[in-house]
């Protein structure tokens, strides 16, 4: 990000509110300060979206062993996260508009670190999952009002800002799932110290947001009119594109889920030695960096976005063409293009955020889009292995991803179109 983009990010007049937002009768100027802090924030905040997952994967054989786990309670685990991302992220819009977007995300990073703290000390399955489930509903909250953030705050800058923290979200995804192990062996080898280690992020997150929630709690109050203007907000159902983003984030979100938890396996079956696999793993998250930034930047410049879905999508046709033919003597390039196609994710978010006028507008849309996209989400990874066990083999799940990526494409053009739910549903600026 160049200097000049962050002046100009960082303006007071920027700082202050989304456009098409009228301004109230006694405007109140925010500090200068809260611009620099606010892209702090919400990196930080970004950083801590998935270690709390990833983490638990890299050690999830020692946790089940430690904490004398059932198949089916570990089965319930692994399916909790989406749970709860569609589940508590439907709270947001109302703690959003009760509270105010930046304390709803402090608090959510503050359930972030608790969760984290907690859950090392478990002594039993019942008690480890609440902690975790804590950890979890932080992080949906955030996952939510992170691009009414954007929104409201940098509303000339959506593609750039929601590149930032897409990186950031794909660079502590990569580094948990890449540092938890050698930190835990680093720290004596116990799976609870290498658990533990991540609250220490999570804890660094909640800092910025309690000066950002103050101001911002200070902004409402000196604004009431702005808040009751706010609360007028479009019925998300009655939009057209609203579904379609839904529906999209649910199919990237499957095949995120089912790249995560099954690609490393369709490897070591190929023949592919376990170490390799998980590099392979790794290179496939770690594409979601850059990519993760450059996405949302050209999206933001594009009047219809759907050029984008649609080039991500063939290169996931290729991958999984890949896999099926050839999973061992191609295994590098098929992770690669895995890699670019799981980039739909900040793609979408990036839509959520060109998709709506206001900030009461992304609020209502990004929980509506990410719940029940999330939803959409959850059977993806247990019907892949049902196929898997039922045929023995990867031809009939990676079929039927490759099968996937056509109502994803399609979805994606639809979501993609120059449009706003405002609009779709008849509100009013």
């Amino acid at each position: 990000m160049s200097d000049e983009e962050i002046q100009t990010m960082t303006r007071p007049e920027a700082v202050r509110t989304a456009a098409h937002e009228p301004l109230p009768a006694s405007p109140h100027v925010a500090p200068t300060w809260l611009g620099p802090v606010l892209i702090v924030g919400i990196v930080l905040a970004a950083l801590n979206l998935r270690p709390a997952i990833t983490s638990l994967g890299a050690l999830f054989e020692e946790t089940r062993t430690g904490l004398h786990m059932s198949g089916t309670v570990a089965g319930l685990i692994t399916s909790v996260p989406a749970l709860c991302f569609a589940v508590f992220g439907v709270t947001a819009p109302r703690l959003s508009r009760r509270f105010g977007p930046a304390a709803v995300v402090c608090a959510g990073m503050a359930a972030v670190a608790a969760g984290l703290l907690i859950r090392p000390f478990a002594d039993s399955a019942a008690a480890f999952l609440a902690a975790s489930a804590l950890s979890l509903a932080g992080i949906a909250l955030t996952n939510v009002l992170l691009p009414v953030i954007v929104k409201r705050w940098f509303p000339d800058r959506v593609g750039t800002m929601t590149g930032l923290y897409s990186m950031a979200l794909a660079a502590g995804t990569s580094l948990a799932a890449a540092a938890t192990v050698p930190l835990t062996s680093a720290l004596g080898g116990s799976w609870r110290a290498g658990l533990l280690v991540w609250a220490v992020l999570a804890a660094a997150a909640v800092l910025p947001w309690l000066p950002i929630a103050a101001a911002s709690r200070r902004e409402r109050a000196a604004a009431p009119a702005a808040a009751v203007r706010e609360d007028k907000r479009p019925s998300v159902v009655r939009s057209r594109t609203a579904w379609a983003l839904a529906c999209y984030f649910g199919l990237q979100a499957t095949g995120a889920y089912v790249t995560m938890g099954w690609l490393p396996q369709i490897f070591r079956d190929a023949g592919v030695s376990a170490s390799t696999a998980g590099v392979l793993l790794a290179v496939t998250m770690v594409m979601g960096v850059p990519l993760a930034f450059v996405i949302p930047r050209l999206a933001g410049r594009m009047r219809h976005q759907g050029p984008i879905a649609v080039t991500l999508s063939l290169f996931g046709f290729a991958g999984y063409l890949g896999l099926y033919l050839a999973p061992a003597a191609g295994a590098w390039a098929w992770a690669l293009l895995l890699g670019i196609s799981n980039c739909a994710f900040p793609l979408v978010i990036t839509m959520i955020g060109l998709r709506a006028k206001s900030p009461a507008g992304v609020v209502k849309l990004s929980a509506f889009a990410q719940s029940t996209g999330y939803l959409i989400s959850i059977p993806g990874p247990l019907v892949i292995g049902a196929l898997y066990q039922h045929s023995g083999g990867w031809d009939l799940p990676l079929a039927l991803m490759a099968a996937l990526l056509v109502p994803q494409l399609v979805l994606g053009v639809l979501a993609g179109r120059d449009r706003t739910i405002e609009d779709e549903c008849g509100m009013r600026d």
